[in-house]
């Protein structure tokens, strides 16, 4: 057992209900943080720039969600494989994680940069960006290309953080990141003194500054503590390609970076629909979006701890708490989840009218909200289901299961019902696609063979 390696970060002792919720609720916060720093950008572009200004940052977003989950799988599997060595009290493998895993999400992060900033005209034109969002949409996306880096690699610290048990650190810095976004904001989307007005690119660039004093402060903090996990001048042979550890990252981690693609095209192809009814039906999906985005959190932050519960019990060989585990994600995700989306039906218009002006628009963001949220507790019992087997390994099965629900049933069927019976039809896709989503996870975790499966090649053991 290393000395190094703190008593607090192990999860597979004591008990299970309590830690799970207090593991949770870090998480949850650093997730309402998040999407608090997205929902605020919302507000001052689509208050004070308009509909058109709203509808691009919108279009703008989906794209950023696509990006993130091509290196999201990498960072799972990292995850992961940290939170099975931290169970198994092996600091030297949790380093050698740490270090191929770091050195693939740079790698990633700058080709995408170089990519994006010379594509992003043709992938807005290529989403049908209304004409008259398409000006703020391409100065919005141009600057977050520029961010990239500093915004996988601040997620990626997090990310490996909470697998070795730590989700409160995560929280403290996600708090200054959106503290900075939020001082930022209107400094750089209006202008003042040398800053020159940016609009929709502002909001891009105050983010960006955030997300990278952030990082600072992380690399620096973790350092300065000493953490168990942090890679000196003594380690600096964990910082390489290790062929092992990048394979299972590939192997395991693409199939989840694929998972989440899947999610993201499925967003993004719904958007592709819904722009063609106008800006106004835009933006009245995105104001639904960034509501639905809250009520997704409970499940998104519960399904991330009994994954990082799972994976330190299985390095541990304590299956028994991995079952519970699971029975008590689902349980919280009805009591979180469902209190939220009571909360948003009482007050749905005056949620809707935190980021639209427009009646019209307003009326239609109440129907999507009438007939998709209360279908986002299904979505969260599923998030669980997934968050436990992946954590063995078992990759392709959940990856089978979204890519049926989602672009087998949820997106043909959206544009069935849209070019069929109109845009007030599409959103009952959402449910039908979550219900599809929760039938097939569910019968895999019960009779599948996913607690079989491992993250690392047992014939190749590190020594």
């Amino acid at each position: 057992m290393s000395k190094a390696m703190p008593v607090e970060a192990n999860l597979t002792e004591g008990p299970i209900g309590k830690s799970l919720l207090l593991f949770a609720m870090p998480v949850l916060m650093g997730n309402v943080l998040q999407s608090l720093n997205g929902t605020i950008n919302a507000i001052w572009v689509g208050k004070f720039l308009g509909e058109s200004a709203f509808a691009a940052a919108s279009n703008a977003n989906n794209i950023m969600f696509f990006l993130l989950s091509l290196v999201f799988g990498v960072g799972m599997a990292s995850t992961i494989l940290i939170g099975q060595s931290v169970g198994a009290r092996d600091e030297v493998q949790a380093k050698r994680v740490v270090g191929t895993s770091a050195l693939f999400f740079l790698s990633m992060a700058l080709l995408i940069t170089m990519a994006g900033v010379g594509l992003s005209a043709s992938i807005l034109e290529w989403m049908q960006t209304p004409v008259d969002a398409m000006t703020y949409a391409l100065g919005y996306l141009r600057i977050i290309f520029i961010g990239i880096p500093f915004m996988f690699f601040f997620n990626f610290i997090m990310m490996i953080l909470r697998g070795a048990g730590d989700a409160k650190t995560p929280f403290y810095f996600l708090l200054l990141a959106v503290f900075l976004d939020i001082v930022l904001n209107p400094l750089f989307i209006f202008g003042l003194g040398p800053i020159p007005r940016m609009e929709t690119a502002g909001a891009a660039t105050a983010t960006v500054i955030a997300q990278f004093v952030s990082l600072c402060g992380l690399l620096f903090y973790l350092y300065r503590k000493k953490h168990f996990l942090r890679l000196t001048g003594a380690d600096r042979h964990y910082l390489r390609f290790d062929s092992q550890i990048l394979g299972s990252l590939v192997k395991k981690g693409v199939p989840m970076g694929l998972q989440l693609m899947f999610v993201s095209t499925s967003a993004i192809a719904i958007v592709n629909l819904v722009n063609s009814f106008g800006s106004v039906a835009t933006a009245a999906f995105g104001a639904a979006m960034q509501l639905s985005t809250y009520i997704q959190m409970p499940a998104m932050a519960i399904g991330s701890a009994v994954s990082t519960f799972a994976a330190q019990n299985i390095g541990a060989g304590k299956w028994d708490r991995v079952h519970k585990t699971t029975l008590l994600g689902i349980l919280l995700n009805f009591m979180m989840t469902g209190m939220l989306v009571a909360l948003i039906y009482v007050f749905n218009r005056q949620a809707l009218q935190l980021f639209l002006q427009d009646e019209a628009a307003i009326a239609i963001g109440m129907n999507i909200n009438h007939i998709t949220l209360w279908a986002f507790i299904l979505f969260g019992i599923t998030f669980v289901l997934s968050g436990v087997v992946r954590s063995t390994g078992a990759v392709m099965i959940p990856l089978i299961t979204t890519f049926l629900a989602l672009w087998c049933i949820r997106v043909p069927l959206a544009y069935y019902l849209g070019r069929q019976y109109g845009l007030d039809a599409l959103w009952w896709s959402f449910p039908i696609g979550f219900f599809a989503g929760i039938l097939l996870s569910a019968g895999y975790y019960i009779w599948g063979n996913w607690k079989s499966a491992s993250m690392l090649d047992k014939k190749k053991a590190i020594e």
